[in-house]
């Protein structure tokens, strides 16, 4: 039987007539990173923070760790680590010091702890640097160490890649991977970056105007990405009027995308535009064993076929796909 950490059923977030999150069943599994991906402003920040207690639903019910947290509050908080937006500190100490503080605070200060937590998010060599001087990956990883420094079973983070340059989202990608395999944390993440989510995430939750639309496993995410071929034609007017005449439809059998820089190159050039020739790409999107005989029937009209490729639609495409279609 599956053991979730988090579960929820039918929770709602309504701030006067605006109803934030909409009745969301949530299943977030021990041991994975659950990706909850969506645009700003799609209600992911206050669910994470429903979750939290940070923010009272409206309506709904939340289990954490199998428990109802407003029964056992203290028993499931003190085993949750979090960050939500951006993880404060004093400016003029150094890492060392503000996670000393943070844990007297708490009143669990180990000075083992702090030290683990550092080696662990690659600071403990920092010892002098004042947490002013740190770059945005570094101030990030330290608010991860003091999520983790209670040694918590849960994890929740909201959006701990933005503004990361691609150093460092790696280095907060690679620490998020190392605290589920190595030590079993499940972690929620939420974030508005897909490739990121992508990567990292084993269960991805797509949120949308407050509704969560969907939850896949990577693995059922690449079974339900759309197939398509893709031609790189020298004269895309030519090859989509015969797309046209075999009776494909656009959008519903293909798409194209002109391709600009030749666009241009013509307009440069003084060209007459009803006597060059444009070249593009098209997008094959059903009937896919035919295009050997549409690369055959644009070759024989004349039409320099560049590029032929079988190709899956991205994460990106496929989370437009499923928002449109809902």
């Amino acid at each position: 039987m599956t053991e979730y950490i988090i579960e929820t059923t039918g929770l709602s977030k309504k701030y006067s007539n605006n109803l934030v999150v909409n009745s969301i069943d949530m299943h977030v599994e021990k041991g994975k990173i659950y990706g909850l991906l969506g645009k700003n402003g799609a209600g992911k920040t206050t669910t994470m923070c429903m979750l939290l207690n940070l923010v009272y639903p409206s309506d709904g019910k939340i289990l954490l760790f199998g428990k109802d947290p407003r029964n056992h509050s203290k028993e499931v908080y003190s085993n949750i680590g979090s960050i939500i937006e951006a993880p404060g500190f004093y400016e003029n100490l150094t890492a060392y010091e503000n996670l000393e503080v943070i844990a007297k605070l708490r009143g669990n200060y180990n000075p083992l702890n702090v030290k683990m937590v550092l080696e662990m998010v690659d600071l403990a060599h920092e010892k002098t640097k004042q947490f002013k001087d740190f770059s945005l990956g570094m101030k990030q990883r330290l608010g991860i160490a003091a999520a983790i420094m209670h040694n918590p079973e849960l994890l929740i983070l909201d959006e701990p890649i933005n503004g990361l340059d691609p150093f460092g989202i790696k280095e907060i990608r690679d620490l998020l991977k190392k605290l589920s395999c190595e030590y079993g944390v499940t972690i929620l993440i939420s974030s508005h970056i897909l490739s990121e989510i992508e990567n990292i995430a084993d269960v991805i939750g797509f949120m949308d105007e407050g509704v969560l639309i969907d939850e896949i496993t990577r693995q059922e995410l690449h079974e339900r990405l759309n197939k398509y071929v893709e031609f790189e034609v020298s004269d895309i007017d030519l090859a989509l009027e015969l797309m046209n005449k075999t009776g494909f439809k656009e959008n519903k059998d293909y798409c194209y995308k002109r391709s600009l820089g030749e666009y241009i190159e013509d307009l440069d050039s003084g060209e007459n535009s009803e006597e060059s020739t444009v070249g593009g790409t098209i997008h094959l999107l059903s009937n896919l064993d035919l295009r050997d005989k549409f690369n055959t029937l644009f070759v024989s009209s004349g039409i320099d076929v560049r590029k032929v490729n079988l190709c899956e639609e991205n994460l990106e495409e496929f989370f437009t796909r499923i928002i449109s279609n809902d």
